[in-house]
């Protein structure tokens, strides 16, 4: 039997492959790598002898006490002081002759955080820098430490902006959001800690959409009895917007 022409060819390229794959190996690999599994063992040292830079929080409030205990009660008490001062390792070891990096004092730091995005979770602080206080630096209004607005907003979008946007466009854009929600006073305080309710029953939307009792003539009307009897209405229609 015959052996076809491609099986040599194919067995060549084999042995080429391989050998190539141990010269790479011997060449390009670590020579400590696989002593303690999957991994360089010389870089251990390698990260050993890397410059410390960053002192960590815990070294700050050696002597700023007074400020971490502000910073620990705000809002801001997730952030580690070098987030905005930048690496302090310097001053930890000469405080007096190596001053940390100051904070920035104009708009370009806090807008990384609080610059809107809806990709953002709904009630993080957000703002349009270019409306909001236009060319006034944050730290004039809000204490970086202890971040609480030093006015509440009255405005549901100051925190809801994606919300606000798509309810402008909708049906309902001109029903202030406390005709559906009961907003308490302290919500705008600690918003995750007191949440605003919401409808929680058919009968609110029949307010306006009943058509046994119609409320308003332009708004879309049902017969609550027969539309849909078990389910509630924003199982299909979103309230923010409600197009069918």
């Amino acid at each position: 039997m015959r052996i076809p022409d491609q099986v040599p060819r194919l067995a060549i390229v084999f042995v080429v492959a391989v050998l190539a794959l141990v010269a790479a190996r011997s060449l390009l690999v670590p020579a400590t790598f696989g002593d303690f599994g999957h991994y360089r063992a010389a870089a251990i040292d390698s990260i050993a002898h890397r410059e410390v830079r960053f002192a960590g929080r815990q070294e700050c409030e050696e002597c700023h006490d007074d400020i971490g205990a502000e910073r620990v009660s705000g809002n801001h008490r997730g952030l580690t002081c070098e987030v905005c001062h930048g690496p302090a390792e310097s001053h930890v070891e000469d405080p007096f002759n190596v001053l940390p990096e100051p904070a920035d004092q104009q708009r370009r730091l806090c807008p990384l955080c609080h610059q809107y995005n809806p990709s953002r979770p709904t009630g993080f602080p957000q703002i349009d820098p270019v409306a909001h206080n236009p060319l006034k630096p944050c730290v004039s209004c809000h204490d970086p430490h202890a971040p609480v607005p030093p006015q509440v907003p009255e405005e549901c979008s100051a925190c809801h902006g994606s919300i606000a946007r798509q309810k402008s466009l909708s049906h309902h854009a001109n029903l202030p959001c406390t005709t559906c929600h009961t907003v308490p006073q302290q919500h705008k305080v600690t918003p995750r800690a007191v949440r605003a309710s919401k409808p929680a029953e058919r009968t609110f939307c029949a307010q306006c959409h009943d058509a046994v009792k119609p409320r308003i003539e332009d708004a879309p009307q049902i017969d609550l009895q027969s539309h849909y009897p078990r389910d509630l209405c924003w199982q299909c229609h979103y309230p923010h917007f409600p197009e069918t």
